[in-house]
């Protein structure tokens, strides 16, 4: 399934960003590659980086990895709902509220490598499970329609833009 099959009528608007940055690229190869290019920047990030936060107010580099996985997990969560055809919506998060309660200030760096390793090959799993039907199952998540295909290109974009923000702002 690529991108350019997913009509906009199936996502929040919130989202297009993210996933129109992503290019016509196949669900289950980005997936594949923003595993590969966010361990890579993940492995070459000086350990003594992690607690870096580029601005007051801003979260640190290990903070927005740990936002980076609940949102994952949480979109997994959706994406399973909705694709094994519950019909109970599924409420939004505010993610203010998460990262304080992340414990992130005490995670090193290959403790959070090896959960995003467990995380993304959970996500590649699910959506790898999932026929052409259940990818095309809509819900109601944040009080919006929400395709299982799309929450498969929001988690992929939504780890791009973060992984530019951590080029840019965190590494740059």
């Amino acid at each position: 399934m690529v991108l350019s099959e997913l009509p906009s009528s199936e996502y929040n608007p919130f989202y297009h960003t993210y996933i129109m940055a992503l290019g016509n690229v196949d669900l289950l190869e980005e997936l594949k590659n923003g595993k590969t290019e966010l361990l890579s920047v993940l492995e070459e990030m000086p350990e003594d980086r992690l607690h870096y936060a580029y601005a007051e107010g801003k979260w640190s580099l290990a903070e927005a990895l740990v936002h980076m996985l609940d949102t994952e997990r949480i979109f997994q969560y959706r994406a399973l709902c909705i694709a094994r055809n519950d019909k109970t919506p599924l409420p939004g998060f505010d993610q203010d509220d998460y990262v304080p309660f992340s414990n992130a200030v005490n995670r090193s760096k290959m403790d959070l490598i090896a959960e995003y390793k467990a995380v993304r090959e959970a996500t590649i799993c699910l959506f790898d499970s999932f026929d052409d039907g259940a990818l095309e199952r809509i819900g109601i998540a944040s009080g919006s329609k929400m395709s299982v295909r799309a929450l498969g290109f929001i988690i992929s974009g939504h780890q791009a833009h973060h992984v530019r923000v951590i080029r840019e702002r965190y590494l740059g």
